[in-house]
């Protein structure tokens, strides 16, 4: 279980089973894997549950969240290559599955006898070639994303086997799954800019738009991290430090996801690529010699101006007619701009700050929204928050409080009483807490709409979870 919790699973022989449902981190009814004794199935409904145990398809529903989380965090909107991604993040996930499974074998003739190799449901053989086939399947997904996105799908893949093969059993296992979660979300943010760019007029460079990605992908990176650290002691519990560190840990990554990028929601957007599929959107145009550039019209209709934002020479094609027009600021020093959209989601306004000619770029909508005040002479201003809340704010403090409600009490519980029912209950909240960050980190990143995307998925990730174990 690469992508989540590959190995995040105690021993059957492991005191106290705790059951694991729903997203509260609490409890519930779903059945624990060493009281689960299910008989060797006949026909095909047989086949199709050991199928759906051995790649766990509770689990799937923590999958999409990545993609969605990665678009959204380089400011474009779900497209064909989110769906791409989301495909291929689906295969990649299940080939772990089918492949932890059929390293495991021989651990799980002894200590987990119900799991569908050892008891005979499912074929060493069968597993293994599943495994290869999601795998190959996963990565032709990405490819048609563009290259980009899969040269991070084959890395993700690579994280993936030498985890289950290899890793999960080292020092490095829990890095090995953040840097496989990580990977994830930057597949979902390289598909979706790669793509975009094909189909948009003059798109930044998806190497541009990952790096917009790197901090929600660390967030998600840091907790899968946590997560893995506390399931290293669930067969025999007795560890106090480490869940409340991960508690820690967590509190951290809830209040980072409430401020810090409220700030960098309202910073300038020069390193970000602009709207996903609008036109007009601002792309480096290197010439000919070193730090020249010129105007580009890179498709369609439409003028542009060579603008400069920094550097010797460095300059921004800037689309100034049509859909996605943007307006010149400057900024600072000598002739320094920002190109900034004007018209669409996520607008700026350029706000005055002092002296001939700088400027503040100003959020006007969406989530970290500000205005511009005058504070002293003319033209000069300060961005000031409304008193108001938006919608999408409510929406952040709403995931966020889900994230924590999930994943804290069971990890404070384990941290109390460090026995194995409970520290395997903590591992199933951080799991299912998956969810909820991922709609926090979409929805502070300027899609609301992505964040409820992902959060309606829990009642189908609850339910499912009542007949499948996630582990």
């Amino acid at each position: 279980m690469p992508l989540l919790g590959a190995g995040l699973r105690a021993p059957a022989g492991a005191p106290g089973r705790a059951s694991e449902d729903g997203l509260s981190g609490t409890g519930g009814t779903a059945p624990a894997p060493d009281r689960l004794r299910p008989s060797p199935g006949r026909g095909r409904g047989g086949t199709v549950r050991a199928w759906s145990e051995l790649f766990r398809v509770s689990a799937l529903f923590s999958v999409p969240g990545d993609a969605l989380a990665g678009a959204a965090a380089v400011g474009r909107r779900p497209g064909r290559g989110t769906a791409l991604a989301i495909g291929a993040s689906l295969c990649l996930y299940e080939a772990g599955m089918a492949l932890n499974d059929w390293a495991d074998r021989e651990e799980d003739a002894v200590d987990r006898p119900h799991r569908p190799i050892p008891s005979g449901r499912v074929a060493p053989s069968a597993a293994l070639g599943a495994a290869g086939v999601l795998t190959a399947a996963g990565l032709a997904l990405a490819a048609r994303a563009g290259r980009p996105a899969l040269a991070v799908a084959t890395g993700l893949a690579a994280t993936v086997w030498a985890y289950d093969l290899h890793l999960k059993h080292t020092k490095a296992g829990p890095a090995a799954m953040a840097t496989a979660r990580s990977l994830d979300l930057l597949l979902g943010a390289t598909a979706t800019a790669a793509t975009a760019r094909s189909t948009g007029d003059n798109v930044a460079a998806p190497v541009v738009s990952v790096r917009g990605a790197l901090p929600a992908a660390l967030a998600l990176g840091a907790h899968t991290y946590g997560v893995t650290a506390v399931s290293r002691h669930e067969a025999q519990g007795g560890s106090t430090a480490v869940p409340l560190a991960v508690l820690a840990t967590t509190a951290a990554l809830g209040a980072a996801v409430l401020t810090v990028d409220r700030a960098a929601r309202t910073s300038p957007p020069a390193a970000r690529a602009a709207r996903a599929g609008a036109l007009g959107e601002p792309r480096p145009a290197r010439a000919k010699s070193p730090g020249e550039h010129t105007p580009a019209r890179t498709g369609g209709s439409g003028d542009h101006w060579s603008v400069r934002t920094g550097g010797s020479g460095d300059r921004w094609p800037v689309r100034k007619q049509g859909s996605g027009d943007h307006q010149l600021v400057r900024t600072g020093g000598s002739g320094d701009h920002w190109a900034v959209p004007t018209r669409g989601l996520g607008e700026y306004a350029p706000v005055r700050t002092g002296g001939p000619g700088d400027h503040k770029l100003v959020r006007t909508r969406g989530p970290g929204a500000h205005r511009p005040v005058p504070t002293r002479g003319p033209g000069e201003g300060r961005a000031t928050r409304p008193h108001h809340l938006t919608p999408a704010d409510l929406l952040l403090t709403a995931f966020t409080g889900a994230y924590l409600r999930t994943v804290g009490p069971p990890l404070l519980h384990a941290a109390l009483n460090p026995s194995p029912p409970l520290t395997q209950r903590a591992v199933g909240g951080g799991i299912r807490a998956m969810i909820p960050l991922q709609a926090a980190l979409a929805t502070r990143a300027g899609a609301p709409g992505s964040g409820l995307a992902v959060m309606a998925l829990v009642p189908l990730a609850r339910a499912l979870a009542r007949k499948v174990s996630l582990t």
